[in-house]
């Protein structure tokens, strides 16, 4: 329940404000109301708390299971065609409202307005390629010479989903399609930073025409997503998030072998060797690393650059970066928004220390920013940074920082930076720019990475899979063979004959 709402704050914010929802909970097709804490909802570019709701209590996450668990059993019959009509509907509705999601997910993430509306067209793609998928996703037919076999695909039961802070409503439309496209039922956990577009899609997602019960939206920290790994009723687990969270609960889900998904951490590697159309190449490097405020799992934060051109790159690098406008997310012309939150800020501006301390030197930003806009002060910002004189071996190099920073390397051979590259317990996405196709054929086939981009970064379409290698995670997102993670197969052998018995 909505318990106080925050007047003074900047206009631009207000058709925000106008489209907060009631609560930040969903049980059953409705908006619920939770026993747990209260949970602020803060807008990232003021540092206002603009909403205040309970959070989910471990029996409000057993009520959403039950509630899932018994629309299962009616969702599951529903043919897939019009399981699939059901998401190319919602799909058209949430274009039609991609500037009100916009603005509560700008509220929410404090990303740029601009980019919050890409975010929303990519949930748009992923339920309508999904939705036309699945109408055709079935199993096999062996003729066996008068007998016969087949396989069929058949749900999981109820899915337990588990989102991140920083595409949330993108991350909520690549779980929930695939789930409700194979027949299950889902609970879903929200981040506590960025509520609100998940359970505003859970609204949506009635209008459609789901049933009740089939989607249940819990809010919470942790301990939420704590109580929906272990509940008995889950059949699967979905997280995207950090590596240890990530470890943790596939230990716990071991205990009852659930099936999971993991899409996890990076510390991509973008190779620039000295063919490529410079412009362009830069071009990459920030696409690679800017986006969100840094804060993307499949950054190409290693940025390794041929010797011959090392000069030249950085030189363009550091100039274009300097131009990118930090401010008001809200603003058209602003490139850079605020981060999510302060523990997220300081853990940033601890690595920039750490790497200044092990020789870095600071080619452009480097620290926090404070803007003249009195209404932002209680934000958080921190310029983009680009670092040269960077080794392997050091921090920033080797850990994930889940911020605007960007590392520059230089290297000599194909085949030194193919295993410096590789050198890395992550593997989540690769990088290559390169005007020789076949030597970017060739280094990408030897990339230790689950989604790599070859002169560009940072684009995955829904037609193909998303996922990593390594501590990066286990299964994919998108494609035709997202379907499977969500599904699990039937054998049946038909015998049309007298079945042979040696037995009299």
């Amino acid at each position: 329940m909505r318990l106080n709402v925050i007047k003074r704050m900047s206009s631009s914010f207000s058709r925000a404000v106008e489209l907060l929802p009631p609560s930040l909970n969903w049980v059953d097709n409705d908006y619920y109301v939770g026993s747990g804490k209260g949970l602020d909802v803060v807008n990232k570019a003021t540092g206002n708390v603009v909403m205040t709701s309970a959070s989910a209590s471990d029996a409000d996450v057993d009520t959403a299971v039950q509630s899932a668990l018994a629309a299962f059993q009616t969702f599951r019959d529903i043919p897939a065609a019009e399981r699939g009509q059901l998401l190319l509907k919602a799909a058209t509705l949430l274009e039609e409202r991609t500037i009100e999601f916009a603005h509560l997910e700008t509220l929410d993430t404090g990303k740029p307005f601009y980019e919050s509306e890409m975010d929303v067209g990519t949930g748009v793609d992923a339920l309508r390629f999904i939705g036309g998928l699945v109408q055709n996703y079935h199993g096999n037919h062996f003729d066996l010479g008068g007998n016969f076999a087949y396989t069929s695909r058949e749900p999981l039961g109820v899915i337990g989903g588990i989102g991140p802070w920083n595409y949330p409503l993108q991350t909520a439309c690549w779980k929930i399609a695939p789930a409700l496209a194979c027949g299950n039922s889902l609970v879903y956990k929200c981040s506590e930073y960025t509520p609100l577009s998940t359970v505003a899609f859970a609204a949506l997602l009635k209008e459609a025409g789901l049933p009740a019960g089939v989607v249940n939206i819990v809010a919470g920290e942790g301990s939420v997503g704590a109580a929906i790994t272990a509940h008995p009723n889950i059949s699967k687990l979905s997280f995207t998030g950090s590596v240890p969270t990530g470890k943790r609960i596939m230990s716990k889900a071991s205990d009852s072998l659930k099936k999971v998904t993991l899409e996890l951490g990076g510390k991509s590697p973008l190779i620039i060797f000295d063919d490529v159309d410079m412009k362009n190449a830069v071009s990459t490097a920030m696409l690679a690393n800017f986006f969100s405020q840094g804060a993307v799992c499949s950054n190409g934060t290693r940025v390794f650059v041929q010797r011959s051109i090392l000069e030249e790159f950085t030189s363009q690098l550091v100039e274009r970066t300097k131009k990118l406008k930090i401010g008001n997310p809200m603003q058209e012309d602003v490139k850079v928004g605020a981060t999510i939150c302060k523990m997220q800020y300081d853990k940033i501006l601890k690595y920039l220390d750490i790497a200044r301390e092990e020789g870095c030197e600071v080619l452009c930003g480097g620290g926090a920013v404070t803007l003249d806009d009195p209404d932002l002060a209680g934000g958080f910002y921190i310029a983009p940074t680009v670092l040269g004189n960077c080794t392997d071996d050091m921090t920033v190099v080797k850990e994930e920082v889940f911020g605007p920073v960007l590392s520059i390397l230089v290297f000599d051979t194909e085949e030194e930076v193919i295993r410096r590259a590789n050198d890395t317990p992550f593997g989540l996405a690769a990088g290559v720019c390169t005007q020789n196709l076949s030597r970017a054929y060739r280094v990408t086939s030897k990339l230790e990475a689950g989604s790599c981009n070859i002169n560009t970064f940072n684009n995955f379409p829904t037609v193909i899979p998303f996922g990593g290698y390594k501590n990066s995670g286990i299964g994919r997102e998108l494609g035709e063979e997202c379907l499977n993670y969500y599904s699990q197969t039937k054998s049946v052998y038909v015998e049309t004959g007298d079945p042979w018995c040696p037995f009299e």
